[in-house]
Order: C-alpha cells, then sequence, then structure tokens
C-alpha cells in the first residue's frame, strides 16, 4: 500500500467565489427550514402567523446544514473541473437538503414543472414536503438525483463503491453520518477499497460527517481523539483529510481546499495507475468534516441548549402555532439566512447563489447515473440450447443445477467482458455454490496482497466476494441501480442477514415503478442454494428456509420467488429474471446431484406456466402415467389426491411417493404437480403471477385431498391458498424447524417430508382408503423406523433411499 501525493500547488479559492458559495449554502438552508416549517408565506414577505407554520413539524433539521455543505461544495468542483459525479447521501432523513439543492440547480422543476423555481414553485415545495399527498421526508426515489434513500441506515457506502464499479471517469461521493458510521454493515464497507480497481472502476470519495450526536446521544467516531480517528481510518486504507470548525468564513474555505485536495489526489492515483501501472494499493482520500448539529438554527430553545445538541435533530421548535416565542424564534431563525439577498422579489434565485452549480446533466440531480435504467443495455444472455442438460426420460440423468447455471454465467461472463455491466457478488462462497466456471472468464476481484497459493484473485476481477452479505447487497444495489446487471449467490440460511436491506430495495422498486420519469432498472436477482435440505454436513445453524416468506410479504409487484426442481428448469428460469427489470427475484436451486426432470422445451413450457401436471408422473387420470411431458389433464376423470411439490427435494420426494403408491396401490389415481413459481398459488387479484380460481380448482380439485410438499415454512403455503374452494383438503408438509448434522434423508424425515410420510398422508386423506391400504400404510411406517436405526449404525441413507430412481 502506498501513499500518491497530489501536486503541492493548491488550487486558490477567490474571496467573490467564498461569497457565492457561502450564498448558495445559506439558500439551501432557508430552503430546508422552509419545507419543514412554512405553509405558506415561503418569502417571509409578512410577519410569521401561525397558520403560516404546517400543523404537523416533521422532518429532520439536525444534518441539513453539513448536507447542504457538501452539496455547495461539489457543485463548485464539478462545475471547475467538468466532473461527472454523484452523490450517496447516508443521512436521507436529510431529505429537506437534497431537496433544496436539487431545486436550486433547475433538476426538481425539470423533474417536475409544476414546482417551479419561483415563489409560488417554493410555496408548492415546502407545502409538498412530509405532507398528506407531497414527498417523504427522506432522500428517497422522489428525489432527483437519489440512488440512496437512507431509510434504514449502514449502506451508503457499500452503495457507492457499487456505483462507482465499472464506471471509470465517475466520481462518487459519500456522506457518512457518524451515527450511521456505528453499524456494522458500514464498518465492513470501508473495506470495499480493497476491491477497487483504479484502472477500470471510478473513485469514491467518502465525507464522514461528524456533528456529535445521534437522536438522543453522543457517536462514538465524534467523541473519540482526533488521532486514534487518524489511525482508525488510516488502517482502513484511506487518507483522513479534516474540516472542523463553525465559523462560515471559515469552514467555506477549509472545504474548498479540502476538496481540491481530495481530487487532485484522486486524480493522481487515477492517472498513475492507467498510465503507468502500480505495484500495489492507493490509500484514497477521506474527508472528516466536524460542523455542529443543527448548524445556523436556533441556539437555545426554552432556557436548553440546541444547536450542537442532541436536541437539533428532528424539529428543534416543536411548538410554533402555540407558543408566541416559538413562533419568533423561528422567524429570526430564517430571516438570519437574509432571504432577500439570496432570491428576488418573484422568488426566484439571484445570480450569486446559482454561480458554482454545473450545467446540464453534470448537476447532481440530473446525472443519469443516478436513473441507472437510462443506461442500461440489453444482457446477452446465450442460447439456452448451448448449455442445457439431455434429457432422454424423466430421471435417467443426474445433474448439479448450479453447475449448469455456472456455464451459462461464463458465457455471461464473457459476452460483457468489454462492456463491463455484469458482475457476480457472493460471501465467499462462488466455487462452493459450483459457479466456479465463471474464471474461465474473470476472476475475483482483489487489490490487497496475494500470496503463491491464492486462485483466481485478479485487478479488475468482475466476481466480488467479502465475507459480509450487507456489502455484497450493498454492492449489488448500486451496480443496478447505476444501470447496470448482476447476480448474488448466497447459501439460503444466511441470506436473512440483509433482511432489511432487501426490505429497502423492494420498497425503492416499488416507488420508483410509479414514477414515470425513472427508467426500469435490471432487477436484483438472488440465487439462494446449498439449501435447508442439503445442509445435513453443517447442521442446524445452516438450516433456514424463510427468505422466502420474508419477500412474499413485500410488494406484490415488485417480487418474484422461483423454486426449480432441476437443471433445464433453472437455466429457464434464469434467463428470465437476469432479463427481467424493476423486480426483485428470489431463485432457490440446489447444488448437489439432482434427477433431471424435463428437457429444456418442456422446462421452458414449464416454467411460463410457472405450476402444471406432470402426467408422466400422473397415474390412473386416463391411462397409465404416459409417455407424455410436462402439460395438462391426461385423459380426462378426476384424480383421488394431487400430490403437489415445490422445490428440488419435495420434487423428489413427490416423485418417490408416486412411484410407491403406483407399486402398492395401482388403482388409485395421483396426480403430480409441481409449482416453480410460487405466487401463482395466489389469488389472481393479490399478485400478478396469481392464478384464477377456475385454473387453480382445474390444477387442484375443488374437493380433493391436496398432499404438498414444500422447500420451506409450511405455513407459507396456506396463507396463499387460503381462499381456494379447496383449501380445508390441502395438506402441507414442509420444515418444521427440525435438523442437525445428519443424512441428507434423514432431514426430510426429521421434517415428515419423506416419501414413505407423503404415502402415509394419501392413504390417511383419501376416504375410503385408511381400512383397505392399512398395511401399506405400516409398511411406510416401518421403513422409517428402520431407517433410523440404519443411519445410526451405517452412517448413510438406506440402500433403496439412496439408489432410488424414477423407472416408470
Amino acid at each position: 500500500m502506498h501513499d500518491v501525493r497530489p501536486p503541492a500547488e493548491a488550487t486558490v479559492v477567490t474571496d467573490e467565489e467564498l461569497a457565492a458559495l457561502d450564498a448558495h449554502w445559506r439558500a439551501a438552508n432557508y430552503l430546508s427550514a422552509g419545507q419543514i416549517y412554512l405553509l405558506a408565506n415561503p418569502l417571509l414577505t409578512e410577519p410569521l402567523r401561525p397558520e403560516h407554520v404546517k400543523p404537523r413539524l416533521l422532518g429532520h433539521w439536525g444534518t441539513s446544514p453539513g448536507l447542504n455543505l457538501v452539496h455547495t461544495h461539489l457543485n463548485r468542483v464539478i462545475a471547475a473541473r467538468g466532473l461527472d459525479a454523484i452523490c450517496i447521501w447516508g443521512p436521507g432523513h436529510g431529505g429537506p437538503a437534497v431537496v433544496a439543492n436539487s431545486w436550486l440547480e433547475g433538476s426538481y422543476t425539470q423533474t417536475y414543472p409544476d414546482v417551479t423555481r419561483d415563489a409560488a414553485g417554493m410555496a408548492r415545495l415546502f407545502r409538498q414536503f412530509s405532507f398528506p399527498g407531497g414527498i417523504p421526508s427522506h432522500v428517497a426515489p422522489e428525489t432527483p438525483g437519489s440512488i440512496h434513500e437512507g431509510g434504514e441506515l449502514g449502506y451508503s457506502l457499500a452503495h457507492a463503491y457499487g456505483a462507482a464499479l465499472d464506471n471509470p471517469d465517475l466520481l462518487v461521493a459519500c456522506v457518512i453520518g457518524d451515527g450511521e458510521a456505528e453499524t456494522g454493515p458500514l464498518a465492513a464497507a470501508w473495506h470495499s477499497n480493497k476491491f477497487l480497481d483504479p484502472v477500470r472502476d471510478g473513485a469514491v470519495l467518502p465525507i464522514l460527517h461528524l456533528n456529535g450526536y445521534k437522536i438522543a446521544n453522543p457517536t462514538v467516531l465524534a467523541r473519540i481523539p482526533e488521532k486514534e480517528l487518524d489511525e482508525l481510518l488510516r488502517g482502513y486504507g484511506h487518507h483522513p483529510i479534516h474540516v472542523t470548525g463553525d465559523d462560515p468564513a471559515l469552514v467555506h474555505r477549509a472545504m474548498a481546499e479540502a476538496m481540491d485536495t481530495a481530487l487532485d489526489h484522486i486524480a493522481v492515483i487515477q492517472r498513475t495507475a492507467r498510465d503507468e501501472g502500480i505495484p500495489d494499493r492507493p490509500r484514497w482520500p477521506v474527508i472528516v468534516l466536524r460542523t455542529p448539529k443543527g448548524w445556523t438554527g436556533p441556539a437555545e430553545v426554552d432556557g436548553l441548549p440546541v444547536e450542537g445538541t442532541w436536541r437539533a435533530h428532528q424539529v428543534p421548535l416543536s411548538e410554533v402555532r402555540s407558543n408566541p416565542d416559538h413562533l419568533r424564534q423561528l422567524e429570526e431563525w430564517m430571516r438570519s439566512y437574509r432571504p432577500e439577498e439570496l432570491f428576488d422579489a418573484e422568488g426566484r434565485p439571484r445570480p450569486q447563489v446559482l454561480a458554482c452549480i454545473p450545467e446540464g446533466a453534470h448537476r447532481l440531480g440530473t446525472n443519469p447515473h443516478a436513473n441507472g435504467g437510462l443506461l442500461l443495455r440489453e444482457l446477452p444472455v446465450p442460447p439456452l440450447e448451448k448449455h442445457a442438460v439431455p434429457v432422454d426420460k424423466p430421471g435417467g440423468s443426474l445433474h448439479e443445477p448450479t453447475r449448469v447455471l455456472g456455464d451459462l454465467l461464463e458465457d455471461v461472463m464473457a459476452a460483457t467482458a468489454d462492456r463491463r455491466d455484469f458482475r457476480l457478488v457472493g460471501p465467499d462462497e462462488t466455487a462452493s455454490n459450483r459457479l466456479q466456471a465463471v474464471y474461465g472468464v474473470t476472476g475475483k476481484a482483489w487489490e490487497a496482497e496475494t500470496l503463491p497459493t491464492d486462485e483466481y484473485l485478479v485487478r479488475g476481477g468482475r466476481v466480488m466476494e467479502i465475507l459480509s452479505e450487507h456489502t455484497c447487497q450493498g454492492w449489488l444495489e448500486g451496480y443496478l441501480l447505476t444501470g447496470r446487471h448482476g447476480l448474488f449467490s448466497c447459501y439460503e440460511a444466511f441470506v436473512h442477514i440483509v433482511d432489511s436491506m432487501a426490505n429497502q430495495h423492494i420498497k425503492w422498486l416499488r416507488t420508483a415503478r410509479r414514477l414515470t420519469w425513472r427508467a426500469p432498472i435490471a432487477s436484483l436477482n438472488y440465487l439462494l442454494t446449498s439449501h435447508v435440505w442439503r445442509q445435513d454436513h453443517n447442521g442446524f445453524s445452516h438450516q433456514d428456509p424463510g427468505f422466502v416468506d420474508h419477500v412474499l410479504n413485500k410488494s406484490p409487484e415488485v417480487v418474484r420467488v422461483y423454486l426449480p426442481p432441476d437443471a433445464n428448469t433453472l437455466l429457464a428460469v434464469a434467463d428470465h429474471v437476469l432479463r427481467s427489470r424493476d423486480y426483485v427475484n428470489v431463485v432457490v436451486a440446489g447444488k448437489q446431484p439432482c434427477f433431471d426432470w424435463l428437457d429444456l422445451e418442456q422446462a421452458r413450457a414449464h416454467c411460463a406456466r410457472g405450476a402444471g401436471i406432470w402426467e408422466w408422473a400422473s397415474t390412473g387420470e386416463g391411462g397409465e402415467g404416459g409417455e407424455g411431458g410436462e402439460g395438462g389433464e391426461g385423459g380426462g376423470g378426476e384424480p383421488d389426491v394431487v400430490l403437489a411439490c415445490a422445490g428440488d427435494v419435495p420434487t423428489l420426494e413427490v416423485l418417490a411417493a408416486a412411484d410407491l403408491l403406483h407399486r402398492h396401490l395401482p388403482d388409485l389415481r395421483v396426480r403430480v404437480v409441481n409449482v416453480v413459481d410460487i405466487a401463482r398459488l395466489m389469488p389472481q387479484g393479490e399478485h400478478p403471477h396469481g392464478m384464477p380460481d377456475q385454473e387453480y380448482d382445474a390444477l387442484f380439485t375443488r374437493d380433493k385431498p391436496v398432499i404438498f410438499a414444500y422447500h420451506g415454512y409450511p405455513w407459507l403455503i396456506h396463507r396463499l391458498t387460503y381462499r381456494r374452494a379447496n383449501h380445508s383438503n390441502l395438506h402441507v408438509r414442509g420444515y418444521k424447524e427440525e435438523g442437525t448434522t445428519t443424512t441428507p434423508f434423514d432431514m426430510v424425515v426429521r421434517n415428515d417430508l419423506d416419501r414413505y410420510r407423503l404415502v402415509m398422508d394419501v392413504i390417511d386423506r383419501v376416504p375410503g382408503l385408511a381400512v383397505r391400504a392399512a398395511p401399506v400404510r405400516q409398511a411406510m411406517a416401518d421403513v422409517r423406523f428402520r431407517h433410523e436405526g440404519w443411519i445410526r449404525e451405517h452412517g448413510t441413507d438406506l440402500p433403496e433411499v439412496a439408489d432410488w430412481s424414477w423407472t416408470r
């Protein structure tokens, strides 16, 4: 690691420029306070009265002056240097600041023409903030230039690095609040600089804003000695540049110098790396900005200190309508910015206020990277025929589904090698999840030390591995939101670590889909493997299929969940999700050898339907199972029972149960239904993929027993189908928190998902079968009993289970 020093000569900022910066900053502060408080009288052309103030005061003032300072100074350097830049606003609750700056630069009016850049538009700007029918208080999707809402803290820096990847000419500034800096996700994200290639990637400029307090408590990094903080940031691989103070004139000059120093430093790093090559990782700059919380707001309210304390966090003056002294203080506070110097009589910003603002797409609110769909290109997914596995008959061969997918992803990586707009991320599990074929095209991104024993670590690699699911998710979100494509591969049990991040992204997409000016982006695609049924070697701690439940609670217009039962259906699903837009797609697929049930044509048709009858596995509805492929009903008549399944292991157990029923109860009419798209089970009015009742009833019948073997927690299937006519006859088997380090088949036995239990369920629920088939039921129970003794003695599954194959 080395320091690359910028040139010794510093850029000189003139007094005139500093005055313009201060005017812009004061205007932004005035507009921020106005959004929180004012319902009318936006320019204070008359004395402030209670009716001019909103009845409900919502918003966050404390961080806004600092964000306004950063935005103001970013404007200057972007304009002066012609930079292509965006900013990630970590303290996203400081929405008033970013909205104010967007209005000042004209991007807000460009996006929302009714919010004009004059007194009438200012009144609309103020009224709409945190107001019914208006906009949220955060830096939300509605805010031009935003790709990070900050509704939950900790993800700003990972988003920033994701945006910079494969964008060599982009500067991504990232304001990190000192409360956010205490979170685990943010702490891990500092290590992203070990993955940033100064040749092929852009630059990230972290700006750690220390205003001292969270909602009610001091912040850790603001209270440790500056030397200790310096050591921490240097340990992370950064070169700290400090700006500290509460005198606006001095802070403006220091901030301008810090920005120039940091950008000169970045320019030298990139020029050296791109022109000469560098032997090791550079030390990137970070700005540490210390200003008071609620800076320039009321110093004291009701005899208590406010500015520079936690009391400034949200609304410093909370009783403006009912307390005349608060009303007086509000008017004095807002007039302290001297609005008559900042806006003309029509409410338009004066030339001095606008002097630092960049032009056109260089403005932070109009940069196309912050509306990534504008830059998105179709992903070149190769023809599936090249990678499909041959299937002469169902169950006649075995493949590892994710290994087959890995070959497809290798081709995707090759097809995007020049354009560099596809990344694979995951927490140290690419090879474990059988996706290592991608290393034939690209290695793993790595800028730190390498050893001779290392494999596939390269500068500029497009596989990203770090043992932080938060950072992986943040990288990918930032990458997608700026117009690229990707896939997140993760062990199923540990994707829960990003539950809340997935929730935030889903909410973002739901809102963005309703904004006509935001272009669709590539979907966030999860591949969940090493799943619950084949974590028999790692044990109970690694067995949790509940991420699907979490996701299906979210916006139906955004979320999709797929459980492909074999390699070819996984290819068909992958082809669909990689091409899709504005979704969060969850694909659950195994990495262990799995029977191949459908050829590619059948798999495509099955995935297009999302759920369907497998005639070749069914019996008695119009023939003896038949040789037909996956499709509709065979020959007429109704089944005596429906065996349904979703997931690769449940599919195996259902087919083995169907085989047992065929052999032991050949007269029983059994229909096998496989579900790939789990949302198909929902009513049509509750999800875009939901089945109409007529179609659902045709598939599952209106009155026959349905034994459903499901990959995850069984009550999810009940929740999705509770309105269906035949719900009272539905019996679901799935994971019920019974796990340990054991054999693969013992996992399904422990959770009553095994083939023998499913046969017993059929006998128990088909009318008239309990007495007639009692010997068969007893035989099934005996095998389950024998199984336990066998695995304890031999450590392997019963031979009739381990050696079973589909023979019909």
